[in-house]
């Protein structure tokens, strides 16, 4: 393992040395890659062009990170800016100089990559999602037909053939979304306690990352593993408790549903709700109040991206249309 993490160092290296002229742009990747892109930006977009995508956007992006932690905390995975200072694979040599940005302190194990596990499920549905709309338009499109193709080749065992046989997530009951969010969260936490309880600390990685960490102003509570699983549970929570509003049935699935200025304007707003959900900073000086209000924060935002917005513009537009009568 020490040689794979030394060929990863050196890649780093290589990378900032090479192209760092293009240094914003790869943090710009890497924050679009980001899960609270996902969350906070392409699913109000997705969701209010086409539901059914926004909903899978969710299902997928949360069941991904949810494993993505499991196979964390089994495989132990390694940061290289902790790692390199660490290391005996280097002897009596100085160990090669990373450069470190605020978003690579995060406190989570290194292994697997949550940015790419998380943003390849994503991008795979916005991509299909995408290309089933063109191929619907243009049939005899050949990119879309080979890219599809390509797409069933590589990904039907693991991804296609999942969401073509799970059918329930566009129309399963509120109780199911309940007992989702409790299984997962009730999993992750049974595996926590009991190999804590074999003297397995799941939480090795805090510790290293305030001690490598080249600021610690740069080291977050809303990067640690319980932070991230309660937001993805709070999230997909608010999709079942807005999806089964009385003002999402009025609203996305009446007449105001299919007229444009109503999506338009739900996205709008809904992009800019959410962005201040997300800037709004909660209280870090109690841990576990702290993983309780991100529970109820995202859960909050997402019952108004799914239901009280497009309500509310609802209401707007019908009063409008009562003035010009």
């Amino acid at each position: 393992m020490d040689l794979l993490h030394s060929v990863g160092v050196q890649a780093t290296c290589y990378l900032q040395e090479s192209l760092m002229d293009f240094r914003d742009w790869f943090l710009f990747i890497s924050a679009a890659a980001d899960l609270r892109t996902t969350f906070f930006v392409f699913f109000p977009i997705c969701f209010h062009l086409k539901e059914s995508v926004g909903i899978r956007l969710i299902w997928v992006a949360v069941i991904g990170d949810w494993l993505n932690l499991v196979f964390k905390w089994i495989l132990f995975g390694q940061r290289p800016y902790w790692w390199v200072h660490e290391t005996d694979f280097y002897g009596n040599a100085p160990p090669p100089v990373i450069q470190q940005f605020p978003i690579t302190c995060e406190t989570g194990p290194g292994s697997p990559s949550g940015h790419a596990m998380g943003s390849s499920g994503v991008y795979y549905v916005l991509v299909t999602a995408l290309l089933s709309q063109l191929s619907a338009l243009q049939p005899n499109t050949l990119i879309a037909r080979t890219y599809m193709d390509k797409e069933k080749r590589c990904t039907g065992m693991v991804v296609a053939e999942v969401f073509v046989r799970v059918r329930f997530i566009y129309n399963t009951s509120l109780w199911h979304y309940v007992g989702t969010t409790l299984f997962l969260f009730g999993f992750a936490l049974g595996f926590y306690l009991l190999l804590k309880m074999l003297g397995v600390d799941l939480l090795w990685t805090l510790e290293k990352a305030h001690k490598w960490c080249e600021r610690p102003e740069w080291v977050h509570i809303d990067t640690t593993p319980f932070a991230s699983l309660l937001r993805n549970l709070g999230i997909l929570f608010g999709l079942g408790v807005g999806l089964h509003s009385p003002l999402y049935a009025g609203s996305c699935k009446g007449k105001q549903g299919r007229r444009w200025t109503f999506r338009l304007s739900c996205i709008v707003v809904s992009l800019l709700i959410l962005h201040l959900f997300d800037t709004f900073e909660l209280p870090t000086d109690r841990e576990r109040l702290f993983y309780a209000l991100t529970f109820c924060k995202s859960t909050c935002a997402h019952i108004c991206a799914v239901a009280l917005i497009p309500g509310g513009i609802s209401w707007l537009l019908r009063q409008a249309e009562k003035k010009d009568l």
